[in-house]
């Protein structure tokens, strides 16, 4: 049909049944003669809104088709919503998929808006609120085509696609009846719901309200078939915040057979590993309590369900510290070379304090954990050149090296503590023992004020900050000018770091006060604020987040306190600190934090605005919420403080820590900015959020421009986000790495050309990249999804070294070791468990460790030789004499066997035996070729994805046979001094003493 002017004709007779016929035959070809029926589109559109017309739903086809040609979607949908049987669902064809789209879009849209008129997202966009209201009144046409698309999707068996329908349309009904009708794979329906629901699910109230369905579901499950997936369910009852049926559910765990009771040790090592120390409190509340414990004990249990439950309390009270320390202590890879040239480069130099101070960090970041911290104690004379606040942050650093060595704290830093009764007194001097403070909070950070260990730990340091007041009530102002330092200044900063760190999530704990009556933290650390000390006011400012972490509005009291301090002091110290614990505090709570963010940015003062960045970051952390990445984006680019503005890009960082592919894409014009602040805050969002990542290679393109800025605070920047993104990368293997370690290398070596702050940044990033003894990375996100607390609040703190060189101390908190630990129902670790890797574990391998530069020797030029000589070398070689000639042309044996040459197969796969048994290392790269064996004895309780890394507890598929088991070992202090140095992978070792005896020699 060339035209179709005569069927146009006919929709103006008054015969009902031309207009059908008519409507009928332009439906057949309106794809092709769209734009001539366009001509006579007012009357079609009038058939199609008329009520009385028999054909109103073809005609409301036929005019939705050429609005969809038009590329009017909005009267396309509209009117396809009316065409009744002649839209149909089920096709395939261009024009059904696209409208199906644009109606899924629109639902979303009713749903989120509700279409409330008097709301400001309405006034504020009067004509797309029309629109809504007009779709509004068509709901129930929109939900037919919704529903046959879900029926559409049932039959198919594609019900991921439905599940998303579900999700982005919001309809519990349909998500919960989508997992329902997936019959068989309902399991794995369930593990994608949970995992979407987390990463996709931007509203935080529908989010709780999809895990709470599935709690319904897992429940359901265990009900019919007496088994569900039990650590799925234990996942969305902490998310719900549920402490109550999570502790029931243990307790029916604990009292089934042993594979239940074993699948109870997961769940609290999984729960463990997120650090949530509040929802841990609350559990150990409301399961049955050991005896000899508060609350009712049940003596009379029998042994075995008295075991279990001993088991129990034992995870949840810091087993998992114990197991990593082992692990980072017995796999402890520190290349002290490495160490030594820097410390040779900086001592053959003119003295740089604040190199000094960054090369004792580097080591603390590399020994982290290792609980070695053997270079600073044969170094002492050259850590002790650090002065006042340099000493404190060197002092502290012992905290990083020993973090989680809990039993023997006080033990490892019993030197340098200050004592109750002369405090600031001893021969270390004051900041000295404030830096033992604030690394006795390190050390016990992961702990909690819950467990034994963090109670008395807690008690200690309100004991130290009462002394220290007391001194400096004893002392005066006016004195301690005359005198000159301020000794209790350092000692009450430490302290209070340290109260934040060991109580940090727990609360508003009671500890006690000089009268020995129960005082409240939070009453403590305000009065400290109060005093109005700039060092001290931000310390015990800071603590206040920490302790809070995560409260929300049930801290509401607390947060305004905080900030009607703000009116009433000068100091900026103490003003970026309360903004900064007050963001702390709004950790996770999304929506309901858009008051305080609305106050905080709102404010003049660009102290309290850097401090709403940070609040915005905390809040939204690991969310993606569009809402929030907008605001940052207003900020970075419209912001008049470049202080705001830096804060307002960095975190970007953190509220993209679940979505980080888009973070580059986000970030790449920022990176370009002609200010440098911007840039900074580019890179060090790229850091943060990406670090989470296997291959971060679109952040690492932008990360190398970025080292090259002409700026040094953007090239330091950009080296510490380039260490993040490449720790444990084999420079062997990858090239990135390589070049970035040669980089590093040259950089700090250049005193001519690299200024100081660049060379800091290098130093700190040849720590971080190698930190934990090359055993461990920065993980914001757990495996199953979870943002890390405390861990994204210790690299909230870490940024604060812009302004004060100790908070450097705090991105340890971030530290995660990459350990495959297997471990039995008595919590030991069976030494026959293996693994295997499908892919060259030389990828995986830790980097071959440094050697001695030594002096290149020149070869000697050959020369002429007379007949004579040639003659009498021949005699002297004969008579086995040495001519004193130097080989050139052979290499040694040893270089050869450190280039991997000579090594044999049996040597190879000894150490592939060795790289595979437990304990192991598993990168972040090799997880996922990591495969566990079924043909051997013991089997992981949990075989997926999510655990083929951490603690994995192990089913003995032959208990009757006796065990090759190690015990875990926590370290005691004399490791560090006995075998360190072996203990330090490829550094230079120190040989031990020896009595030489010279008859010996005789034969």
């Amino acid at each position: 049909m060339e035209s179709v002017g005569g069927l146009l004709v006919l929709l103006h007779e008054d015969s009902n049944r031309l207009k059908g016929k008519a409507l009928n035959s332009l439906h057949t070809v309106v794809d092709s003669h769209w734009s001539e029926i366009l001509e006579q589109i007012d009357p079609i559109e009038e058939l199609a809104l008329n009520d009385s017309f028999e054909f109103k739903e073809l005609a409301a086809a036929v005019a939705s088709k050429c609005f969809y040609h038009l590329e009017e979607y909005n009267e396309s949908l509209q009117l396809a919503l009316r065409a009744g049987k002649f839209f149909d669902v089920n096709s395939e064809e261009e024009y059904e998929v696209c409208i199906i789209g644009k109606c899924i879009e629109a639902y979303i849209a009713l749903q989120k808006q509700n279409i409330d008129p008097d709301s400001d997202e309405a006034a504020a966009d009067d004509e797309e609120t029309l629109k809504l209201q007009v779709l509004a009144e068509m709901k129930p046409q929109i939900e037919r085509i919704l529903n046959g698309l879900f029926e559409k999707c049932y039959a198919k068996g594609s019900f991921h696609e439905a599940l998303g329908i579900g999700i982005e349309a919001q309809q519990l009904d349909k998500i919960r009846e989508t997992i329902e009708r997936s019959g068989t794979m309902q399991k794995e329906m369930l593990t994608h719901c949970l995992s979407v629901s987390q990463s996709h699910i931007k509203n935080k109230a529908f989010r709780l309200k999809v895990i709470s369905t599935l709690v319904q579901l897992y429940t359901k499950m265990k009900d019919e078939n007496g088994s569900t997936n039990y650590l799925e369910l234990a996942v969305c009852l902490h998310l719900l915040g549920d402490v109550d049926r999570l502790g029931k559910l243990l307790e029916e765990l604990l009292e089934s057979q042993e594979e239940s009771y074993l699948v109870a040790l997961q769940i609290c090592f999984d729960l463990m590993e997120v650090q949530d120390n509040s929802f841990v409190r609350d559990l150990l509340k409301v399961i049955p309590a050991l005896e000899g414990e508060e609350g009712e004990a049940d003596a009379d249990a029998p042994n075995e369900a008295r075991q279990r439950l001993e088991m129990i309390h034992q995870i949840l009270n810091g087993k998992t510290q114990a197991v990593y320390l082992d692990f980072l202590n017995q796999f402890n890879k520190t290349d002290l070379l490495i160490l030594k040239n820097v410390k040779s480069v900086l001592t053959g130099g003119r003295r740089n304090s604040v190199l000094h101070n960054a090369t004792i960090m580097m080591h603390a970041y590399m020994q982290s954990g290792t609980t070695i911290d053997v270079f600073l104690r044969k170094n002492s004379k050259w850590v002790e050149i650090a002065n006042n606040w340099a000493r404190f942050s060197a002092t502290g650093s012992y905290g990083v090296i020993h973090k989680g060595n809990v039993s023997s704290s006080r033990n490892i830093l019993k030197k340098l503590l200050p004592r109750s009764d002369s405090p600031g007194s001893s021969s270390h001097g004051p900041y000295a023992e404030g830096g033992a403070l604030y690394a006795l909070g390190l050390i016990h950070c992961l702990d909690g004020a819950y467990t034994e260990t963090g109670k008395e730990t807690l008690e200690y340091l309100a004991s130290a900050t009462h002394d220290a007041q007391k001194l400096q009530q004893a002392m005066g102002p006016g004195e301690m000018q005359a005198v000159g330092p301020k000794a209790w200044e350092p000692l009450i900063h430490g302290s209070c770091l340290a109260l934040g760190l060991v109580a940090m999530g727990s609360g508003d704990v009671l500890v006690k006060d000089q009268n020995g009556h129960d005082q409240s933290l939070v009453d403590l650390l305000m009065g400290v604020v109060d005093t109005d000390d700039a060092v001290t006011g931000e310390s015990a400012a800071l603590a206040l987040g920490m302790a809070c972490l995560n409260g929300g509005l049930e801290y509401s009291n607390i947060i305004g306190r905080m900030l009607a301090v703000v009116s009433q002091t000068k100091h900026e110290k103490i003003i970026r600190a309360l903004a900064l614990g007050v963001a702390m505090i709004m950790y996770g709570q999304e929506e309901e934090a858009e008051g305080v963010i609305n106050s905080l940015c709102a404010e003049k003062d660009s102290l309290l605005r850097y401090g709403g960045m940070y609040t915005i970051g905390l809040a939204y952390a690991g969310t993606a919420n569009n809402e929030a990445i907008r605001r940052l984006l207003r900020v970075a680019v419209s912001d008049v403080n470049d202080d705001v503005r830096r804060a307002a890009v960095t975190n970007l960082g953190f509220v993209l820590l679940n979505s980080p592919e888009r973070l580059p894409e986000l970030v790449e014009l920022l990176s370009e900015s002609y200010n440098p602040h911007v840039r900074y805050g580019s890179a060090m969002a790229l850091g943060i959020g990406c670090s989470g990542m296997d291959s971060a290679t679109d952040a690492l393109k932008i990360l190398d421009a970025l080292r090259e800025d002409k700026v040094d605070f953007v090239r330091q920047g950009a080296m510490l986000s380039t260490a993040i993104l490449l720790m444990q990368k084999n420079p062997q293997h990858d090239d990135k790495a390589k070049a970035f370690r040669a980089k590093l290398q040259e950089t700090f070596e250049d005193s001519k050309h690299s200024s100081t702050m660049t060379r800091m940044g290098a130093i700190l990033a040849m720590g971080l990249v190698d930190a934990c003894g090359r055993n461990a990375n920065i993980q914001l996100v757990t495996r199953s999804g979870i943002v890390r607390p405390q861990a994204v609040a210790g690299m909230a703190l870490w940024l604060q070294y812009w302004y004060w060189y100790p908070m450097m101390h705090m991105i340890s908190l971030a530290f995660s070791p990459t350990a495959l630990v297997g471990l039995n129902s008595d919590l030991n670790i069976p030494t026959g468990f293996r693994v295997e890797c499908d892919a060259p574990l030389a990828q995986f391998d830790y980097p071959e460790p440094t050697t001695e530069k030594k002096a290149s020797k020149q070869v000697r030029v050959k020369t002429a030789v007379l007949s004579m000589t040639a003659k009498q070398q021949a005699r002297d070689k004969a008579k086995g004499k040495d001519d004193g000639s130097m080989e050139v042309d052979e290499e040694s044996s040893d270089k050869k066997e450190g280039n991997g040459k000579n090594i044999s197969d049996e040597e190879l796969e000894k150490k592939r035996e060795e790289m595979l048994s437990n304990p192991l290392r598993v990168t972040r790269e090799q997880m996922s070729k990591i495969v566990y064996m079924e043909d051997q004895r013991y089997q992981p309780i949990a075989n997926d994805e999510q655990h083929k890394s951490g603690v994995v507890i192990l089913l003995d598929t032959t208990p009757k046979e006796e065990q090759e088991v190690r015990k875990i070992k926590v370290p005691e202090q004399s490791r560090a001094d006995d075998s360190a140095t072996s203990s330090s992978g490829g550094g230079a070792q120190i040989p031990s003493g020896f009595t030489f005896n010279p008859n010996s020699l005789i034969p």
